[in-house]
This record gives structure tokens, C-alpha cells and sequence, in this order.
């Protein structure tokens, strides 16, 4: 495990916090929720018929112990409760009837759960879609704020370098306003993992080097966001070139205060923040760990349907840091 998250999981042993996993019965999930119960890292909570999962238990040799909680949607003692609390929550858009069934779906259950202050986070994915794991947390725990939308970013790690990437999970075509917004949020997701951060604004043209509507929205985005933090250090449009590499940033922005020394990455659309993560994952070597899913009132994470159980174990321990950071700071 690296420096990094070697780090993460001292933090949040101090703490151990309840984790949601709603994919109880896929075997990747399982086996990562027993290491992080048998290390003492989080309490996690599985999702899932108990027979089903003591069945993939023993197809698989995993070894659960008889205090691992799992609760089955079904038959949970306090689902009335839940269905109630569901309703109100959903001012009107759903009616008991149509409660008990949606709740029936380990998201919407597992979200519930972290709603209802049973567990502090969750983390899906690895059998669900993307949009099967934000739309409960969209319509049950909401933006933080000020925050109009949650994005999806993904931490790079190789080594001792780290970097940020966003949004590489939820918005196709954000706004200069929307992009603005995504930065900031993404400033601050980078701080958790101690990274002081350099934000660059990526575009194919640096500092109007090219002009069209897509450099446009970007060079907007960078004023709004310089002009709602000027504490941090956001400067764009640039090249990835411009704003990763100090010779080059000499020559195409020598008064930036980059430097060419960028650690988080704002994309300007989610076709380019996914090719971009998945070029440096698969080309680059490093370990894309996400999306982590930020300007939720509570820590909800994303598992990629192609994630192995180191993935599941890692994305866990960030949804746990992200948690004990909002604890602490409530």
C-alpha cells in the first residue's frame, strides 16, 4: 500500500466509521468489506440476503464473522421507519406504497441508511451504474450549500507523485459557471489528501493561444472561480504541456503562478476527463482511485463495474476520510 493511503488508514482507525455496501453478494465488495472489519479500519455494513451472502462467502473461501453486520432490505426491523422517513424526504414525490418498493433497492436502502445516521458513507458500484448510485444520493442526501451539482474526480497515485482529476464521472458539457464550480470543489477534495493544490484549467489552448466558444468557456470559468477564491492558486486556460512541464509553462505563460507545477487537473468536458485518467492510468501507470463524489452533504462513492477488491478497499478508505473530515468539521 502506498505512503498515501497508509496515511488515510491511520486517520481512520482513530475513528472507524460506519460504511455502507450495498453489492453485499458481489464477492469483490465482500472480501474488502471483511479485510477493513478484521483490520479495524471502518464497521462496515452489508446489504444483501444473509444466505446469499454466506453462500459467496464459502464459494469463495472468505471467512465472515458472526458480528458483521448485514441487513436484507426485506425484512429490516425498521424499515417503517425508513419508508416514513423516505416520504418526507421526497416532499410528496412518492407515496408510502411507491416508498416500500423503491426502498427495496440496496441504493435507495443504503442510502437511507447514511440519511438516517446508521452509517456515516457508502460505496457502490461495482455492480450498479453510476447513475444507479448518484441518483439516490442526488434525491436522498443533496448538494452541500451553494453547491448546485455533485462531480466525480479521481485521484492519481504512482509512487510518491498525486494529482487530482475532475470531472471525469458526472457532468458531459458543464458551463463556465458549472466549471468553476467543479474546480473549487475539486481544490478542496485535493486538500484531504494533502495536497497543497495548483489548479489548472485544461483546454487545447493556452492563455488564448486559440480562440472558440470551447477555450471561451474555460478562460470564463478560470475569472469566476479566481474571483470567488482568491485564496487558491487556479490560472487557465492552458495546455496539459503548459501547466504540467516548467520549460514549456516558461515559454507559453511565463507569469503564471503555475509554474508548471499543476497537481489537480479541471477538464472541460467529461469526454476529455475520462480519456484523459484512463490514458494516465493504463498508459502512465497510475492508480486512478474513484470517482470520488464531491459536494454531497454525505461521503457516497462510485465503484467502477471493472474494480478488483484492492479497488473497492482503497475507494473505502477515502469515503471513510471524507466522513471523519465532515465529523469533524460539523
Amino acid at each position: 500500500m502506498s505512503d498515501l493511503f497508509s496515511t488515510i488508514k491511520e486517520q481512520v482507525q482513530q475513528h472507524q466509521p460506519a460504511i455502507v455496501f450495498p453489492e453485499g453478494t458481489d464477492e469483490r465488495v465482500l472480501r474488502a468489506a471483511v479485510q477493513l472489519k478484521e483490520e479495524r479500519i471502518v464497521k462496515p455494513i452489508l446489504i444483501g440476503d444473509l444466505n446469499a451472502i454466506k453462500d459467496v462467502a464459502k464459494q469463495h473461501g472468505i471467512r465472515i464473522s458472526s458480528d458483521l453486520t448485514i441487513y436484507n432490505p426485506a425484512d429490516y426491523a425498521e424499515f417503517d421507519a425508513m419508508v416514513e422517513a423516505f416520504v418526507e424526504r421526497r416532499k410528496g414525490k412518492e407515496t408510502e406504497e411507491s416508498a416500500r418498493k423503491i426502498l427495496l433497492d440496496v441504493n435507495y436502502f443504503g442510502t437511507m441508511l447514511v440519511y438516517m445516521d446508521k452509517a456515516e458513507g457508502l460505496v457502490s458500484g461495482a455492480a450498479h451504474s453510476t447513475g444507479d448510485t448518484v441518483r439516490p444520493a442526488l434525491q436522498i442526501i443533496k448538494t452541500q450549500p451553494g453547491i448546485k451539482r455533485t462531480s466525480g474526480v479521481f485521484v492519481m497515485v504512482k509512487d510518491e507523485h498525486k494529482f487530482v482529476f475532475g470531472d471525469c464521472a458526472i457532468n458531459i458539457a458543464p458551463n463556465a459557471e458549472e466549471l468553476a464550480e467543479i474546480a473549487i470543489a475539486t481544490a478542496e477534495t485535493a486538500k484531504l489528501f494533502d495536497i497543497d493544490p495548483k489548479v489548472a484549467m485544461l483546454s487545447f489552448s493556452t492563455l488564448g493561444s486559440a480562440s472558440s466558444q470551447e477555450t471561451q468557456k474555460v478562460s470564463e470559468a478560470t475569472k469566476i472561480a479566481q474571483k470567488e477564491r482568491p485564496d487558491l492558486v487556479i490560472d487557465g486556460e492552458f495546455q496539459f504541456d503548459a501547466a504540467f512541464v516548467p520549460a514549456v509553462a516558461q515559454k507559453k505563460a511565463p507569469d503564471s503562478p503555475l509554474q508548471g507545477q499543476a497537481n489537480v487537473f479541471i477538464f472541460p468536458s467529461l469526454e476529455s476527463g475520462n480519456l484523459g485518467y484512463k490514458i494516465a492510468q493504463r498508459l502512465g501507470g497510475y492508480d486512478a482511485i474513484g470517482p470520488v463524489l464531491q459536494g454531497l452533504n454525505r461521503p457516497v462513492n462510485d465503484l467502477s463495474r471493472g474494480c478488483d477488491t484492492n479497488d473497492v478497499f482503497k475507494l473505502s478508505l477515502i469515503t471513510a476520510m471524507q466522513a471523519v473530515n465532515q465529523r469533524v468539521t460539523v
